[in-house]
């Protein structure tokens, strides 16, 4: 499926591409994922940690935040406080929590007679098959040594599995296909500087995938048709600025976006000359919610995530005939992000959304009725993974907050749901805190859909209320990336990792998030380090208002925007937070957008109006005045840095900038930087050395308990360029 939305990137990395059409991929990212994306802070030098929120000024002017600045003493002092943390080696080990996972991601097969997963060889993750029902004689048939597989396929002819692989974190994707009978894997895109990307996968062409490369115009992807046995590659479509094209189960192109300079998408269809024509259009302030989800059989109907005309993003049919539409569903509360299509009629049997929980809104009886059973064997929110061709074979999962996630075969003939394994083992005996989705309202009154874990010490009761007897808790903010994401309900575990340490843990879907419709997505336009920035501070005074936080202890956490949320929280209002961490975080919104990787070039009429225009003086000194690096003197509690040096989106240099600017005005910083990763940290033994470092650094900023860092640097690349004194027992660890 093809979605329309805006491809900034600047979300946590999951190395994924466009499901295929047909099947719907739900996993909860924190299943694999989240531990590469979620980082926290580290730096142990105990700056003056205190205060409550700084509250900022209520109403709607654009720059309140930056209008609060001016009030406060942008010569503050830098004062140390040397604390030792609380050292536990009995508490949850963070290997069970950020090692790869047992097994995740299964997958049937096309014709229902093999399964595949990933897991660990040699503590790397790559893709094990299976005959079905036999997963005991599971074998891996990828043979990845440093980074993992973290995304793969089913080709429709059965016999070949894909895979996506990049080196170091450089995002320059290659295509792999590796052949069941022989073993042989062979890569479909052996070009060097070169971005592939899955386009499409069809059971009407079962030898051949459709791929977009960017080999002639580092700009644009043209579509290849590639076999899956030679490589050999037949052009379907040369790309001359468009962002993204909408292709049937031929692998026909049926739609093109084209961005256009007010920022809106011109969608066109291929004419009778072979070129294309204008077909809609999607204005701008419809572009991050409206999108194609798939086709019918025939390819005459289209099926839309469609908010023109309307707010929350509802299931439409478009007849590309005669351009009419129909609604076929609509949530009213939150967007339908995804359908469920039967595997080869294409008739569309259900949408699904999600607002604090996700919801199924099946339309087709029999589907209820195969949900009915499945969620009677596995309690939870299902999500279906795949199905085999002929609907008889399924693979779902169910996920609740405070256990593994766990996978189950589903036999459609026989109504017999069986159990296949959980994602990790280790966790399915211990006792995890569940997590509360609460809502909460902005200064404005927008709604703030949030989840919030405590302590399960804490919370004797599961109010999601510390119990009086315990008192208000230190607090982590986690602020997610995008900022075009979202947070959602599930085993999330950042959330659990934090908990166990004995922090209440908060995730804020603030103004930006997207799913919640239109008006809250561009609500954040222009509004990084404003009205973006005062729903997190909104969610602080909530928290310190319910007694579930402790004013004076209150960290800020995230990667790429939830980093630069981070920076933002030291610089803007240096006195709400007592520490933070920004993973891969911008500092300089300047040089960001002058940086962004050439295949970005379709989306800068986007950033330009949501973030602001780098091509301009003005919209430069508009960018700068909501950097955090013209405010880097401003900061003074700890900051903890983590970078990866291939980062092709948040390159390096915004992390080495903001650190040159501290050390200019002699102010602490711990900088962590990993030669082999890009965009977020994706090798296991790199997330848990950055873990041991961040965990070490909340317990002394926050008071918590800590595990010690122990063996958790061993295999890892990690470098520290600045501050590793900061950090106990940091220096120590390194030497050994």
């Amino acid at each position: 499926m093809l979605r329309l939305e805006s491809q900034l990137g600047l979300v946590y990395f999951t190395g994924a591409t466009k499901p295929v059409v047909g099947y719907v991929e739900l996993m909860r990212c924190s299943s694999l994922m989240s531990g590469i994306l979620f980082a926290a802070c580290a730096s142990t030098v105990m700056l003056a940690c205190g205060g409550p929120p700084n509250p900022s000024p209520a109403g709607g002017k654009k720059q309140s935040v930056l209008a609060s600045i001016a009030t406060a003493d942008s010569k503050a002092s830098v004062e140390l406080k040397k604390t030792t943390p609380r050292a536990d080696a009995t508490l949850l080990s963070r290997s069970v929590l950020f090692a790869n996972p047992d097994r995740t991601h299964p997958k049937v097969s096309p014709d229902g007679k093999r399964f595949a997963y990933l897991s660990s060889v040699d503590g790397v993750l790559n893709v094990w098959v299976s005959p079905i029902g036999d997963i005991a004689h599971a074998q891996p048939v990828t043979h990845d040594t440093k980074r993992g597989v973290r995304n793969y396929y089913w080709a429709f002819n059965n016999s070949h599995i894909l895979y996506l692989q990049d080196a170091a974190g450089d995002e320059n994707w290659h295509l792999h296909a590796v052949d069941l009978k022989s073993g042989v894997d062979k890569d479909l895109t052996p070009f060097e500087g070169v971005q592939a990307r899955v386009e499409g996968l069809s059971h009407r062409v079962p030898r051949d995938v459709l791929v977009g490369i960017n080999d002639r115009d580092k700009r644009y992807h043209d579509l290849y048709r590639v076999s899956l046995a030679s490589g050999a590659r037949t052009l379907v479509q040369r790309n001359d600025g468009f962002a993204s094209y909408a292709t049937d189960d031929d692998f026909k192109v049926r739609l093109a976006m084209k961005p256009e300079k007010d920022g809106s998408l011109s969608v066109q269809e291929p004419d009778a000359k072979g070129g294309f024509q204008a077909f809609a259009k999607i204005p701008y302030e419809d572009t991050t919610s409206t999108q194609v989800l798939g086709f019918d059989r025939e390819g005459a109907k289209a099926y839309l995530s469609d908010t023109r005309e309307r707010d929350t993003a509802a299931l439409v049919e478009l007849d590309l005939a005669t351009k009419k539409t129909k609604v076929i569903f609509d949530d009213l509360q939150a967007d339908i992000r995804d359908m469920v299509q039967h595997p080869t009629s294409r008739k569309v049997q259900a949408a699904l959304a999600t607002y604090d929980r996700l919801r199924w809104h099946a339309m087709d009886a029999s589907l209820r009725a195969d949900l009915d059973v499945i969620e009677k064997a596995a309690p939870g929110e299902i999500r279906l993974l795949s199905r085999s061709l002929d609907d008889a074979t399924w693979v779902v999962s169910s996920v609740v907050s405070d256990r593994p996630v766990t996978f189950w075969l589903y036999d459609r003939s026989k109504k017999k749901v069986d159990f296949l394994f959980s994602n990790r083992k280790a966790l399915e005996d211990q006792k995890l805190a569940k997590m509360h989705p609460v809502i909460l309202k902005a200064r404005d009154g927008l709604p703030l859909v949030s989840y919030l874990t405590l302590p399960r010490e804490a919370d004797a009761d599961g109010d999601a209320r510390p119990d009086v007897a315990k008192g208000a808790l230190p607090m982590v903010l986690l602020v997610h990336g995008g900022p075009w994401s979202r947070d959602e309900y599930g085993l999330d575990p950042m959330h659990q990792w934090l908990a166990s340490r004995g922090y209440a843990v908060m995730s804020v879907n603030y103004r930006g998030s997207t799913g919640f419709g239109k008006k809250f997505v561009n609500a954040a336009d222009k509004q990084w380090a404003g009205k973006m920035h005062e729903d997190l501070l909104d969610a602080v005074a909530w928290a310190v208002k319910e007694k579930i936080a402790q004013p004076d202890k209150i960290a800020i956490v995230g990667g790429s925007y939830g980093g630069y949320a981070a920076l933002v929280g030291l610089t803007f209002t240096p006195d709400t937070f007592a520490c933070a961490v920004d993973i891969v975080g911008p500092s300089n919104l300047v040089t960001l957008l002058q940086s962004i990787p050439p295949y970005w070039e379709s989306e800068i009429e986007q950033f330009s109006k949501r973030i602001g225009d780098a091509r301009t003086e003005e919209g430069k000194k508009f960018l700068l005045s909501v950097s955090p690096i013209t405010q880097a003197e401003r900061i003074r509690r700890p900051l903890l840095i983590g970078q990866g040096a291939n980062d092709p989106r948040v390159k390096q240099a915004e992390s080495d900038q903001i650190v040159k600017a501290m050390q200019a005005k002699h102010i602490p910083v711990t900088y962590v930087l990993y030669p082999d990763e890009g965009y977020g940290f994706a090798r296991p033994e790199n997330k848990k050395s950055f873990f041991a470092v961040t965990e070490t650094f909340l317990a002394q900023c926050l008071g918590g308990s800590y595990e010690p860092i122990g063996v958790d640097f061993k295999g890892s690349s990690l470098t520290v360029p600045a501050g590793k004194e900061h950090v106990v027992a940091l220096e120590e660890s390194l030497t050994k």
